[in-house]
């Protein structure tokens, strides 16, 4: 492989003429492969890059004002900077989406004849392979202003039902399907990246280069999106009017991303605390937690200013950044102090954080990736047999992330598998899904976000006593392009405890989502063991109602003990630019399948009629007590408990240091039920893992 690409470029007509100076040099009509030594990202690319940089030497004359340069790129995770001449004239957009961006060439970079661009990785980032495209790139003998100001165009965006402007995200892609940067610049109403403009008002006007475009204009995983396919010619004014509708049915559920930054108060990420009012409000979020490194940042005041408190209830928060894991904690009092972000220990730092002034909800934020040399939910740390810390740190979180959209896993469903395994541990957790923007456009705020039940009837006024008891409490659904709504019995949901029937369970499910997405897989959890698959994709949006993708009832046979249940519906990904979901953010493999998920808070069944959520764990030390340290007892106590509560059983006895493997257990196993062979399988693998 060579050290750099180089590309010598010769267009001599175009450099004598002045007829033809108004007309784009083109350095390269392709995309580059590139990437430093190191194995590659995705398999989408091929196995060998083209070179670690690109390098391009033309002919040109020497630019007396500025110039244009416009390029294309696609999957930029590092930072790569452009130079002319080893003038560097700005970096790659940190953004994975197919986009066209600009640079400003100062007046004087270019000399006279030979000249040369170079794109390469920079070195404090280049020890983390990135594989990039990079190309198409001209050079345009007048300023960017003039190169994106060829052509106008002026959108409104209405509410199809109530007609009115609503804030919206709007999308301009090029003919090539690629964002188009425009003209653009946030202001006190917009909120602009490359091909993205947010619009707290409804509308916006903006400037591009003549061509061909698509626009979409959508709200946020609520609301439709509306489409358009417009030519802009040189000088002329293109007027466009826009319609979307509500079509997801939430009523009685608020809007949460409990996961949001600002460049401003958080210092890293792109978007100032201006523009992320203007999201929230475009993206339709109604209960936006403020939450800021070890800061306690309140939006009122500057919602307010933004003139977008109309639609969403700030509240305060902080993500708590320590070395051993990072917690997000609200609602935070007026003036609190800030919790101790130093303390060594999950007992020191939770109890700091539940001693600040209003503080009820402490979640575990993204416990599958590594910060500070730590990964919470790592081998080293977890147990996902048994929801248990092996080093004895203490789980005093309510609630955890299993979906953060700007830090997806490789397995879109590993952090709902460690949340069933807290809760038959017997921790009372909450399932959170969150955004962790700390951008614009890139990785932007409520794609994940968690529905809690709760009067949504006023945005500007919800009751946040109410809202963060409710979610204590599990009332909540996590949505990441989809709903999972499930009742037992016509009425009890996520978050009850449900006396069981005589017979079976009674079990409904709505798959919920805009048009725009789609579900293929109903899964039911039984104690975190999947219980029932249903392939609902032939069955999708036939004859339901708007925003149902999917409804049905199904009978779960009666259980011999209390179990909680959960449902989790997936869909294929998004690769359109307007909601894309994006790749992981700390892969394990290079192999991606995108999914869009919804998932129901748990339902528990009480099976013994005690009035209580027995968990597998509980189960697990009576029969453990009632054993007397004779394993035969052991295996029979357990033959009527299904997987999670031999797991549990089974750790149980490990812990206690009786022998447990070995012949005698082999024999046991042999003519034991079912449920107690996988659950010790179960466990014993989660032991290899650790």
């Amino acid at each position: 492989m060579l050290n750099n690409l180089t590309l010598l470029m010769m267009s001599f007509g175009m450099l004598v003429l002045g007829s033809l100076y108004d007309d784009p040099l083109v350095l390269t009509g392709n995309m580059h492969h590139l990437r430093i030594e190191g194995e590659r990202e995705w398999n989408e690319f091929s196995e060998l890059p083209e070179s670690a940089d690109l390098e391009l030497t033309f002919e040109s004359r020497q630019n007396s004002i500025e110039w244009s340069l416009r390029l294309r790129q696609y999957d930029v995770k590092q930072r790569w900077a452009v130079s002319v001449n080893g003038q560097e004239l700005g970096h790659l957009q940190v953004d994975e989406n197919d986009m066209v961006v600009y640079f400003p060439v100062p007046a004087g970079a270019l000399l006279g004849g030979s000249n040369v661009l170079h794109i390469h990785q920079l070195e404090h980032s280049a020890m983390i392979p990135d594989d990039i495209l990079v190309g198409e790139i001209f050079l345009a003998q007048k300023s960017v202003r003039e190169d994106l100001s060829e052509g106008e165009v002026e959108i409104e965006v209405l509410d199809e039902d109530l007609q009115h402007f609503i804030p919206s995200r709007v999308t301009i892609l090029n003919e090539n399907g690629a964002l188009q940067t425009t003209a653009a610049v946030s202001n006190d109403h917009l909120a602009v990246r490359p091909g993205t403009l947010f619009t707290s008002t409804g509308k916006l006007r903006f400037a591009v280069p003549a061509g061909n475009y698509t626009l979409y204009a959508g709200r946020g995983f609520e609301y439709s999106l509306d489409s358009k396919e417009i030519s802009v010619s040189r000088g002329n004014k293109e007027v466009h009017h826009m319609q979307i509708r509500r079509e997801v049915p939430t009523a009685g559920y608020v809007s949460s991303d409990t996961h949001i930054h600002s460049r401003t108060h958080s210092g890293h990420g792109d978007a100032t605390v201006e523009e992320r009012m203007i999201t929230l409000a475009a993206e339709g979020v109604e209960l936006p937690i403020a939450t800021d490194h070890n800061k306690h940042i309140d939006y009122r005041a500057i919602a307010k200013k933004m003139k977008v408190l109309d639609y969403f209830t700030p509240v305060i928060g902080n993500e708590v950044t320590t070395n051993k894991g990072h917690f997000n904690v609200f609602p935070v009092a007026e003036q609190a102090r800030i919790p101790d972000y130093q303390l060594g220990d999950w007992q020191s730092i939770l109890a700091d954080i539940y001693r600040t002034p209003n503080v009820t909800v402490a979640i575990l934020n993204h416990p599958r990736d590594k910060h500070s040399g730590i990964t919470p939910f790592g081998p080293d740390l977890f147990n996902p047999s048994v929801g248990e810390n092996v080093r004895g740190w203490a789980m005093n979180f309510n609630a955890v992330e299993v979906l953060n959209s700007g830090a997806t896993q490789s397995d879109v469903l590993q952090l709902f598998h460690d949340w069933m395994a807290l809760l038959n541990r017997g921790y009372q957790i909450t399932p959170i899904g969150s955004s962790d923007s700390h951008d614009v456009a890139r990785h932007f705020v409520g794609q994940g976000r968690t529905y809690i039940r709760c009067d949504d009837r006023d945005p500007a006024n919800i009751d946040v006593s109410t809202a963060t008891r409710n979610l204590l409490q599990g009332q909540v659904m996590v949505s990441y392009g989809l709903l999972a709504e499930m009742t037992i019995a016509g009425k009890y949901r996520s978050g009850d405890l449900v006396r069981m029937p005589q017979e079976s369970i009674d079990v409904s499910v709505r798959i919920l989502g805009p048009h725009w997405t789609s579900a293929s897989t109903l899964q039911l959890y039984a104690n975190g063991q999947l219980v029932r698959t249903l392939d609902v994709e032939q069955d999708s949006e036939q004859g339901f109602p708007v925003g149902v993708k999917w409804a049905g009832s199904l009978q779960l046979p009666r259980s011999r003990h209390d179990i909680h249940l959960v449902a989790i519906a997936l869909g294929p990904g998004i690769d359109g630019a307007y909601w894309k979901t994006a790749k992981p953010y700390q892969s394990k493999s290079s192999e991606w399948h995108p999914k869009v998920v919804g998932c129901s808070g748990a339902i528990w069944i009480d099976v013994d009629g005690d009035g209580r959520r027995t968990s597998a764990y509980d189960y697990a030390k009576d029969i453990f007590i009632k054993s007397k340290g004779d394993l035969s007892n052991l295996i029979e106590l357990l033959e009527d408990y299904d997987e999670s509560v031999v797991a549990q059983t089974a750790h149980l006895w490990q812990k206690s240091g009786t022998a447990l493997w070995g012949l005698k257990l082999d024999e046991l196993l042999s003519s034991a039920a079912e449920s107690t062979r996988k659950g010790f399988r179960m466990y014993q693998k989660s032991l290899n893992i650790n």
